[in-house]
């Protein structure tokens, strides 16, 4: 390999999109990396390091080869044998091949192989300067970079997500000549856009990082993170608080400064009268401010803003803080104290106003079938029935309402505020926020049972409608978001400790729809006319669809936890009609696989499961029988499995009854020594036709007991 030099590519921009920024620099990255891997150029690329700020996207390899290596090439032409004519003189394809190669017949040389032999050409072709190959590999990166709407400026072909200034590309300390989107390469960065405006000389790729440094820009995301945490946290000193700075709010604020700098701000204490969520929502929404609280966890009169610049007056840039804040807290608290004169129930009869969905009715339609289902599930699992359909009720309600219009983030939130202004019970209001849980991958589910009930009724008619209409999620598209909310079912019902059979749900949901729902969900054929409706026949069909969606969600909720493919397709095997139940057995599996006896014992379930089948498929499922006779025993074997069996099953009563899963299979996990005895002793096909079939029944009861509780045959 040639000699090798660290690499440093860096392009200009106006200010980048912080939310796309992270994802774009990736891709960046991986762009030149696989460019360099794509022509063979050596490189450490597994010390590629990115490099992003607002203002530019960068990319640094320590090591990279000056030249591609030396290449060898073999084309293979005719086959010897038809290449010469009969006077041994070679023949046109030959001559063509040789021509085409740009040498004589003679320099071609001959492969032998098992197949025959042929001529070829063999040569080794130069690598290819490094420098002379990155202006091409920088611009494919940058065309597969993911940017929706592109820009373009001045009168250029090009376009990107954002303007572009300069480009810097050094390998070592030499400047790689080059032009991509109209720049031209060279060594003159730029620092900060206020605090160093002027160029800044890049001497080699190494000192770059330093270089941006003194010119006022952290360019590793990184440290210029950790200052952000380290200028908030200074600033939190001051207002004697506790900052609350989030992941998602401190990757934006790192994404829209080059030299972070925090500034402990206040406002009018006035406003701490509306709800928190609002005033926090403000703060980190629309202005990336951080909101400060006290030791209580109650939100103070403070707040932190980031600047992108090492102010001489960091009072003029408190008090411009202070100043935007203060109109949207004023908007703020004219909607909540608007909305304060208006109850919330006072908002049903608008609901009927607000489509939404055109064949399933309005919200008010919505809400009647939600609590109806509220009220079923309720009842069933011991919950208070009037405060479930009170909650349903309300719960559509604060979307009419001033804040939520404003904040349409808040819905649910601000519903619960209202209802406790209002002096409704605190499990309904609660539950008009907790209704929403889990809202993202990782929150919690609902905490009280009202709200359990209420999430489970509210998606279990979401899916039931939208599938019914046709609208089921196709590929990447789910506009309503029922991949979601099938998770948000699942886990309300596992997490929560409901005990509902989820088909029997649907059924419920898709009995409150109307036939004109059900209708409009189904396609014409090929003909273009509709088949014959049937609403029975559309329900079951459509019952069967949403339990296997719902299931598919759990699988992955599971794949998460760790649980294995096999052990949730076993449990998936015997269809348990609780979801509930469904992770009892799941776990309980996981406990037996444990055990030293599960392998033989999965194995034995799986022959079991080949020999009945087999039977099956040739002489029907009829040809075993349920009855196991002690008259045709004639091995020990077999008479020694039967009362293992036996006893097992009394042992077991019991536990099947409170679901003790695990201690079932536990007990059944002792049945190892009687079934490798029976296997290792009996014949299951014996010629006597009677005690082929006692055979078979006593093999089928072996199953049916391990098959009470999940296939272990696919472990």
């Amino acid at each position: 390999m040639s000699a090798a030099k660290s690499l440093l590519i860096e392009l200009g921009t106006e200010e980048l999109p912080p939310k796309a920024l992270d994802e774009l620099g990736a891709a960046f990255l991986r762009g030149i990396c696989d460019g360099l891997s794509k022509r063979g150029v050596g490189a450490s690329l597994e010390q590629a390091k990115l490099y992003v700020t607002p203002r530019r996207l960068a990319v640094y390899i320590p090591e990279v080869a000056v030249a591609q290596p030396e290449q060898s090439l073999e084309r293979r032409g005719p086959a010897v044998n038809a290449a010469m004519d009969a006077d041994g003189n070679p023949g046109k394809a030959l001559l063509g091949f040789a021509q085409s190669c740009g040498v004589s017949v003679e320099q071609l040389e001959k492969l032998e192989t098992d197949k025959g032999a042929w001529f070829v050409f063999r040569t080794v072709k130069p690598g290819q300067a490094v420098a002379a190959l990155l202006p091409e590999i920088v611009d494919e990166a940058l065309k597969g970079l993911p940017i929706p709407k592109p820009m373009r400026w001045a009168d250029h072909d090009y376009a990107f997500v954002r303007p572009v200034h300069w480009l810097v590309i050094l390998h070592g300390s030499n400047i790689v000549d080059g032009e991509v989107m109209g720049l031209r390469s060279g060594r003159q960065s730029r620092g900060h856009r206020f605090m160093h405006p002027q160029p800044v000389h890049v001497a080699d790729a190494d000192s770059w990082l330093d270089a941006m440094r003194m010119a006022k820009v952290l360019a590793d995301p990184a440290e210029r993170r950790q200052r952000v945490r380290d200028e908030v946290a200074r600033a939190a000193k001051q207002t004697g608080g506790t900052p609350r700075l989030d992941d998602a709010l401190l990757d934006e604020i790192a994404n829209l400064t080059e030299w972070p700098v925090a500034i402990a701000c206040a406002f009018e204490r006035e406003f701490l009268s509306v709800p928190p969520e609002a005033l926090v929502t403000t703060m980190e929404a629309n202005q990336k401010f951080v909101p400060v609280f006290d030791a209580h966890g109650a939100l103070t009169e403070h707040f932190i803003g980031v600047a992108n610049i090492e102010s001489k007056q960091p009072g003029e840039i408190r008090k411009g803080y202070e100043r935007v804040i203060r109109p949207r807290f004023a908007d703020a608290k004219f909607f909540w104290d608007e909305d304060l004169k208006t109850p919330l129930a006072s908002y049903q009869e608008a609901l009927k106003n607000v489509t939404y969905q055109q064949a399933l009715g309005s919200l008010w339609d919505k809400s009647v079938r939600v609590a109806e289902l509220a009220r079923i599930t309720a009842n069933r699992v011991g919950v208070d029935a009037g405060q479930a359909t009170r909650a349903a009720s309300l719960a559509k309600c604060d979307l009419l309402t001033r804040m939520v219009g404003e904040f349409p983030e808040l819905q649910g939130v601000m519903g619960r505020y209202y209802a406790q202004h209002e002096h409704e019970p605190a499990e309904v209001a609660n539950a008009l926020d907790s209704v929403y849980q889990p809202r993202f991958a990782g929150d919690t589910i609902a905490a009280g049972k009202v709200g359990q009930v209420l999430a489970v009724a509210e998606r279990v008619d979401t899916l039931a409608g939208i599938f019914a209409v046709g609208l089921k999620p196709s590929g990447n598209k789910d506009p309503f978001a029922l991949r979601r909310a099938a998770l948000g079912l699942a886990r309300t019902l596992i997490e929560g400790g409901l005990d509902l059979d989820h088909k029997a749900l649907f059924v419920e949901a898709l009995e409150l729809l109307p036939e004109a729902a059900l209708a409009a969900g189904i396609k014409p054929g090929k003909d273009g006319k509709a088949p014959a409706f049937d609403a029975g026949q559309r329900r079951t069909a459509l019952v069967n669809e949403l339990s296997e969606f719902v299931l598919e969600r759990l699988r992955g909720y599971y794949a998460e936890q760790r649980f294995t493919t096999e052990q949730y397709e076993a449990v998936l095997a015997v269809a348990p009609i609780s979801l509930v139940d469904f992770d009892h057995r799941l776990r309980a599996v996981v406990e037996f696989g444990r055990r030293p006896e599960a392998a033989s014992l999965a194995g034995a379930n799986k022959r079991v499961a080949n020999i009945l089948r087999k039977q099956q498929e040739e002489h029907g499922a009829q040809s075993i029988g349920n009855h196991v006779d002690p008259a045709h025993f004639e091995a020990d074997a077999e008479r020694a499995l039967a009362q293992a069996l036996e006893a097992a099953q009394a042992d077991n009563m019991g536990a099947l009854q409170r679901r003790d899963y695990t201690a079932v299979l536990a007990r059944l996990s002792q049945l190892q020594a009687p079934v490798d005895a029976f296997f290792d002793n009996v014949l299951v096909n014996a010629d006597n036709p009677a005690v082929r079939a006692n055979r078979l029944a006593l093999l089928g009861r072996l199953k049916a007991q391990f098959t009470a509780i999940a296939d272990i045959a696919r472990l």
